[in-house]
């Protein structure tokens, strides 16, 4: 085989287990996965995984970087545009979120149980400080020098928004057997809310 061959069946084979890792993490949490059920999941030897991957500690971080980046990229754009007003990011934003966790829907569960359960971990990875200093909250708080935001605490706008677009993500199986909803009727209540969240952002946080 040569160097060219063996190059793209390592990509292959990396690439097979980083989705089965990503499969497995999402579906148990990284403190109920064994490298054992990876591997199964990738239907490769348990030698092989660690082959490739020392540890479930690296091949977690590796998983959680990519899903976040992923994701995190592409707000980026929205964040810190400044071609765009604050309300038209928050738009956006309810857009994206919704569009991303309608795709990914274990996802926000995954994020939202390592947070709890491995915060030190977690907060190397997201880029909180590129977050805190993004033109969306430069925005924020400029509009609330010039009294066109009545509620100043920014962390109280983030947990609004944030709530209103994740929750019903996380809550799904009791909002659908509540509501009697198949996926598709719950996706498409999601689409309304791409709509309404900017709107309710709105009249709680804007001055009349």
């Amino acid at each position: 085989m040569s160097k060219k061959e063996k190059g793209a069946v390592d990509a292959s084979t990396e690439d097979k287990i980083k989705n089965a890792a990503r499969t497995v993490f999402q579906k148990k949490g990284f403190a109920a996965t064994r490298t054992r059920d990876i591997a199964e999941e990738a239907g490769i030897n348990l030698a092989l995984l660690n082959y490739y991957f020392r540890t479930k500690e690296k091949l977690f971080e590796i998983v959680m970087m990519e899903t976040l980046s992923s994701f995190l990229q592409g707000m980026a754009g929205v964040f810190n545009n400044e071609n765009t007003t604050f309300e038209k990011k928050i738009e956006l934003l309810a857009i994206n979120y919704i569009d991303f966790c309608t795709e990914s829907p274990n996802i926000p569960i995954f994020v939202l149980s390592e947070i709890r359960n491995r915060p030190e971990d977690l907060l190397k990875i997201i880029p909180v400080n590129q977050i805190s200093h993004a033109v969306i909250i430069q925005q924020f708080q400029e509009k609330v020098k010039k009294g066109e935001i009545n509620e100043p605490n920014l962390l109280h706008f983030i947990m609004n928004i944030m709530g209103l677009i994740i929750f019903p993500f996380v809550g799904q199986p009791i909002l659908t057997a509540i509501g009697e909803l198949n996926n598709a009727q719950f996706n498409q209540l999601m689409q309304e809310r791409k709509k309404l969240i900017p709107q309710w952002i709105k009249a709680m946080f804007f001055a009349p």
